[in-house]
């Protein structure tokens, strides 16, 4: 099974258009999803969730027309939005129990045995009598993947899951969303680009609604291999190198700017050749397009 959008669009009453004929192809694994704030990520995701509609375009999941049989998707989706509500008294057996019950599951002893897989799986079992309220925010995040694969789903939707994790609760996550991931379709929404490197074998850049790449990490590196220079210099030197030069990335080392731009032929002037990483490509690609080969874009 596998997840195919074509020539989808969304223009908001506002006048904003959100998508503009995105054409994806999803297999079954891990697929990264890279985009800035705003960029459209969001309204893909939940169009794709059948929770607003589109303007044209059409989304396929294996043989199931999404944008039209609502109710045959959402038998087949877990979804983990930016932001989900809970109830934050209930115990986290309670209320998984509960949204099991939503879901379908009527045979009380089959549901409550899922329960408890479901928690022993994202490792909450010890606190299924803990109310959510105490949890941290890493767990909260697990709870909200148990709740995304009630029903066993054959698409997971996770947009932007580890915003305000600390880096121990945030692998922990990432592992079980690797696991989940070998048999479904998983879209992981988000802007860190390293955690597409490291978890996804497949990505898209999106920006102002438009798909700028579809492929592997790998091969995205590629295509800018021999086109990314950098250089440190003095602080006072940054705005006159953006008016010269295409600078992709900024980081202070040891108080010294290290710049990284973009250019098809060497800039001379000190840069040095770098290996390019993901996050050049991703900021390249929602950067205005460089001028002509040769030259150097602000």
């Amino acid at each position: 099974m596998e997840l195919s959008i074509r020539d989808l669009s969304k223009t908001y009453a506002n006048g904003v258009r959100a998508l503009d004929r995105v054409t994806l192809t999803i297999p079954k694994g891990m697929f990264g999803l890279l985009g800035p704030n705003g960029a459209g990520k969001s309204t893909l995701m939940r169009t794709i969730a059948t929770l607003q509609e589109a303007d044209s375009g059409s989304v396929r999941l294996g043989d199931v027309d999404v944008l039209r049989d609502k109710q045959q998707v959402r038998r087949l989706l877990g979804y983990l939005p930016q932001e989900f509500g809970v109830y934050p008294k209930v115990s986290a057996w309670a209320l998984l129990d509960h949204l099991a019950l939503l879901k379908g599951i009527d045979r009380r002893r089959e549901r409550h045995e899922l329960v408890d897989a479901l928690l022993q799986r994202v490792n909450l079992l010890e606190h299924r009598r803990k109310a959510i309220s105490g949890f941290s925010g890493g767990m909260k995040q697990r709870f909200g993947i148990a709740q995304a694969l009630l029903g066993d789903p054959r698409l997971l939707i996770v947009d932007e899951p580890t915003a305000g994790l600390d880096p121990g609760e945030r692998n922990r996550f990432y592992n079980l969303l690797s696991e989940v991931g070998e048999n479904v379709i998983v879209i992981l929404s988000t802007h860190i680009v390293q955690d597409v490197k490291e978890l996804c074998s497949q990505m898209a850049v999106i920006h102002g609604g438009q798909v700028r790449y579809a492929g592997s990490p790998a091969d995205a590196e590629g295509e800018r291999a021999g086109a990314i220079w950098s250089k440190s210099i003095a602080k006072d030197q940054l705005e006159s190198h953006r008016e010269r030069y295409r600078i992709l990335s900024t980081k202070l080392i040891a108080g010294r700017p290290q710049i990284r731009v973009f250019a098809t032929t060497s800039p001379g002037d000190g840069f040095t050749a770098a290996e390019p990483d993901l996050e050049d490509v991703f900021f390249s690609k929602i950067a205005d397009a460089p001028r002509e080969a040769g030259t150097h874009a602000a």
